[in-house]
C-alpha cells in the first residue's frame, strides 16, 4: 500500500506544469546618481546615508541596497528588480533610498558607491572616505 501511495505522490508531482503566464522578474543594478553622506562621523554613532538614483521604467522596482564589506571599505549599490517580457514605459524618476551605517571603529571608512560601467566594461563608483572621530 506504502508502494502505492509514494508512486501516486511521485505521479502528482511529476506532472504539475509550471505556469507559463508568471512574470519573470531579474535583478539588475541601479546606478547611484548621487550621495548624501556626513563629512565626518562619531565612534559608536549611527548615521542615514542617503542615495539618489534613476527609476529607468515602470517595470523595474527597488529591491533591495547591496552591501558588501572589506575591511574598512565598504561598497553600495541599488538593487532593482526588473519585469522581463513586458511592455515597458521609460519613466526615469529619481527615487531616494537611505540605510543606516555605525561608525564602529577608528580611522576612516571608504565608502564606493556604484554608478554603472564606462566604455570598457570597468565599474565606475563615488567614492568618499569618511573619518571616524572619538
Amino acid at each position: 500500500m506504502k508502494k502505492y501511495l509514494v508512486l501516486l505522490l511521485c505521479l502528482i508531482t511529476l506532472s504539475c506544469s509550471l505556469d507559463d503566464d508568471a512574470p519573470i522578474f531579474n535583478l539588475e543594478f541601479i546606478p547611484i546618481d548621487s550621495v548624501v553622506i556626513p563629512e565626518e562621523f562619531e565612534l559608536n554613532t549611527t548615521y542615514k546615508i542617503s542615495l539618489k538614483y534613476t527609476k529607468p521604467s515602470n517595470c523595474h522596482s527597488f529591491n533591495d541596497i547591496y552591501y558588501a564589506k572589506n575591511n574598512n571599505e565598504r561598497t553600495v549599490a541599488i538593487v532593482n528588480s526588473v519585469l522581463q517580457n513586458s511592455d515597458c514605459t521609460t519613466l526615469d524618476t529619481e527615487l531616494e533610498k537611505s540605510f543606516d551605517f555605525r561608525a564602529t571603529k577608528l580611522g576612516s571608512y571608504v565608502f564606493k558607491f556604484w554608478q554603472g560601467r564606462d566604455e570598457s566594461g570597468e565599474d565606475i563608483y563615488i567614492i568618499e572616505e569618511v573619518p571616524v572621530i572619538e
